[in-house]
């Protein structure tokens, strides 16, 4: 389970150190794609594997479904660790999310989201200034 949220930095290479609590879960494999609200997301392989499956069955005749599954599928590579822990992401990910030096990695259960630390900072305040609405719209879905 990822949970939790840690700074990191990028280097020139491109390579993202993960926290270190998390590789294990990533050893077997990891794939890194774009994410949705302009931040990456990092799957186990096992857990990316699960997703996709479900990505195919959806009617390719909705444009919706469609552009979702471009969106994460079409965007996706595998994010293998090095003996450092760290994984390597590629330049148009980097791009999508507007990735800089400094990046916030956050634990969402099942993933890993990979943000610039200003989006995320912008991104955050907005969500918690709004957090009782959030939360009464979850509680009509049963949360």
């Amino acid at each position: 389970m990822f949970i939790g949220e840690y700074q990191h930095t990028i280097d020139e290479k491109g390579r993202l150190a993960v926290p270190a609590k998390f590789r294990a879960e990533l050893a077997h494999g990891a794939v890194v794609t774009r994410g949705l609200d302009n931040c990456l997301f990092l799957y186990p392989k096992k857990d990316w594997q699960e997703l996709a499956e479900k990505l195919v069955k959806l009617p390719i005749s909705q444009s919706n479904t469609r552009a979702f599954s471009r969106l994460m599928l079409s965007g996706a590579m595998p994010a293998e660790m090095d003996k450092q822990g760290r994984v390597v992401l590629p330049d148009y990910l980097r791009k999508y999310a507007t990735l800089n030096k400094k990046v916030i990695v956050t634990g969402l259960y099942n993933r890993l989201e990979i943000w610039d630390e200003a989006v995320w900072e912008k991104y955050k305040a907005a969500t918690e200034k709004d957090s009782g609405n959030i939360a009464e719209a979850l509680g009509e879905l049963g949360v």
